[in-house]
């Protein structure tokens, strides 16, 4: 039987280029894929970020990463947007970004079983199948995955752009790419892909409703029969707390108490009260409404006051960077907070903190609770997308679940949530147990990637 044969298409790719969670689904599927015997490619961008000398490079075994090179397009400091707002000219990038991904196919006699779509800067690839090159013989056996990260970022542009594609204005229509007189490049990718895939089977039925379809919820309704929703999954090679050079000391579920020497050392490094048994709540996001800053803004003094500990890692609004901070003012012994990126920082926030806080309005899918389930830190989460469907609210009279959960969108809801926490917190041997459950979850790659397989197989078939 012959390898499958797939191209996950994508504008970001890690180690190459990453602005948030789809350059890392972007690197770590292919992996998992090519482990269970895919023939795999890659293809983005050959961005600034790009370091590698010519015109691709290796990951995993073998699998190749195709850069399309463009000095106009793509040779810039940011991927999508510089400090004035969007690139001007990101239709013409990823109009020409799609276009050369066929014909890299071509150069390169790899006629993809599944070109596997991913977000709006790849949405034109089914398009210009179904259009451009309908009859080319070299594809006519290439299906395309469609795969939404997040709903809300769907690649608008003006009427006037269109022609840029390099369509017929028909296709300017409500069928196709017309959504309010813009151009919509995910509606149209919705449209002429054969399947379409998000990233948790809860955010797969929810953006069927008003509430999240951000507009396309009647669209995403005709494609209902073809929508699947697949969790992501995390790279235990870069999330261990077993062999993480960033953490302070490594430890495993045989040597827990070496998770509170990292907190005792974190800290002491971030100027807060040393003491492991203060139960301490870490935070790593971007600071907006959409993940729930406003939530923890709204309780953090009571909480505080409740001889815990908060530890926030983030950037966002500047409204929050005000509130929080007034906190760290306000709370010195208590509260650290660190408004910037710092992977370092994050990794050791991941290892040393008791709780998590990932109250989000709307989650696709959320790596956040995965890796704190690897390193023994409980998540405080609001039950929606990939949220609802890996943390189960924990009952401490049975034992069962895997963290602290609230529905309403409310800051009084989260605060229930945290206090119900704090209550098991204080049991420590049943706090111990549920740590110790939570570090030996799998949410690796491979079951993703066997469910890609599965529904690269359907498409094919289609």
């Amino acid at each position: 039987m012959a390898r499958l044969k797939v191209l996950l298409a994508s504008s970001e790719v890690v180690p190459f280029a990453k602005t948030g969670g789809l350059a890392d689904v972007a690197g770590s599927l292919p992996l998992a894929l090519e482990e269970l015997g895919v023939d795999v490619r890659v293809i983005m961008p050959k961005y600034a970020s790009v370091k590698a000398a010519g015109d691709f490079a290796k990951i995993g075994k073998s699998i190749k990463v195709y850069f399309v090179e463009n000095e106009d397009y793509f040779n810039r400091k940011e991927l999508y947007a510089d400090l004035f707002g969007d690139y001007k000219d990101n239709l013409d990038r990823f109009a020409f970004f799609s276009r050369e991904i066929l014909a890299r196919c071509k150069k390169e006699g790899f006629a993809p079983d599944v070109i596997h779509c991913n977000d709006w800067q790849t949405a034109l690839i089914p398009v210009y199948l179904n259009t451009i090159y309908k009859y080319d013989p070299f594809f006519a056996n290439t299906r395309t995955l469609y795969t939404i990260h997040n709903m809300a970022y769907q690649g608008l542009f003006p009427k006037e752009e269109f022609p840029k594609i390099g369509l017929d204005w028909a296709l300017f229509h409500i069928d196709y790419f017309e959504f309010y007189d813009k151009v919509n490049l995910m509606k149209a990718g919705l449209v002429y892909s054969d399947a379409v895939s998000t990233v948790s089977p809860t955010y797969a039925k929810e953006i069927l409703t008003r509430e999240f379809g951000c507009g396309l919820e009647g669209v995403l309704k005709t494609r209902e029969n073809a929508l699947f929703g697949i969790l992501n999954g995390i790279d235990y090679n870069l999330w261990s707390p077993e062999k993480d050079a960033k953490i302070l000391k490594n430890y495993s579920v045989d040597s827990l108490q070496d998770k509170y020497l990292n907190k005792e050392m974190l800290q002491k490094e971030m100027g807060i009260k040393i003491d492991r048994n203060i139960p301490m709540f870490g935070m790593i996001t971007r600071l907006a409404e959409q993940k729930g800053a406003d939530f923890v803004a709204d309780i953090i003094d009571r909480l505080l006051n409740m001889k815990a500990q908060f530890v926030l890692l983030g950037t966002g609004d500047i409204k929050y960077h005000v509130i929080f901070e007034k906190i760290a003012k306000k709370y010195p012994a208590s509260a650290s907070i660190s408004l910037k990126f710092d992977a370092v920082l994050a990794q050791k926030i991941y290892a040393s903190s008791d709780l998590f806080f990932i109250p989000s309005r709307y989650e696709p899918c959320g790596l956040s609770q995965m890796i704190s389930f690897r390193y023994g830190t409980v998540p405080v989460v609001r039950q929606t997308g990939g949220l609802k469907d890996t943390v189960q609210e924990f009952d401490p009279r049975t034992g069962k679940g895997t963290g602290f959960t609230f529905i309403e969108p409310k800051s009084e809801e989260l605060f229930r949530a945290v206090k119900k926490s704090l209550m098991v917190y204080k049991d420590k041997p049943l706090w111990m147990s549920l740590v110790k459950y939570l570090m030996g979850l799998d949410y690796s790659w491979e079951a993703s990637a066997k469910e890609y397989i599965n529904l690269y197989n359907r498409v094919v078939k289609k």
